[in-house]
């Protein structure tokens, strides 16, 4: 993996999770934080027209904190490329069919040069057996690694 250079703005692509994140118990504290390091410009947020799509779905509230951070993020997407990436990964067997969409954000972030990933799904992104499968699949179609951590993770944690 490439080294992040202190001066360069680390580009983080946030999965449908992370939003969902704020509003849920567990990983509220977490999600709020790297929000607020994105807000402080610690980060570039980059999500996705997935993101979007899943995000509709769900309640208003998601909804509305997706949109607080439009005006703020780059928009990863689906492209021809994130697609042929995601079968990749679906052929490798890292994940299921069922589960293509989890591959899509891996894909997504792959594409637009996203640092690392962040997400609270650990069964099928945030997973130690499958994070080195993405890269090398990554690395077999000329993508660079990816880092992929849970928000927790990536915040501040300074006392």
């Amino acid at each position: 993996m490439t080294p992040i250079s202190k001066s360069k703005l680390i580009r983080v692509y946030a999965d449908t999770s992370v939003f969902g994140g704020v509003f849920d118990e567990e990983f509220e504290a977490a999600s709020r934080e790297f929000f607020e390091a994105v807000k402080k410009g610690t980060f570039k947020l980059i999500t996705s027209e997935l993101v979007r799509e899943e995000i509709q779905a769900g309640p208003q509230k998601v909804l509305a904190l997706f949109e607080e951070f439009l005006f703020i993020a780059e928009i990863a997407e689906i492209t021809e490329s994130s697609l042929h990436l995601q079968q990749s990964y679906v052929d490798a067997g890292i994940v299921i069919k069922k589960y293509a969409t989890d591959a899509l954000h891996v894909a997504l972030a792959t594409v637009s040069n996203a640092d690392l990933i962040v997400s609270w799904n650990f069964k099928h992104i945030v997973n130690f057996q499958k994070i080195p499968l993405y890269n090398a699949v990554n690395t077999l179609n000329k993508f660079g690694e990816i880092a992929i951590y849970s928000p927790l993770e990536v915040i501040a944690n300074e006392d």
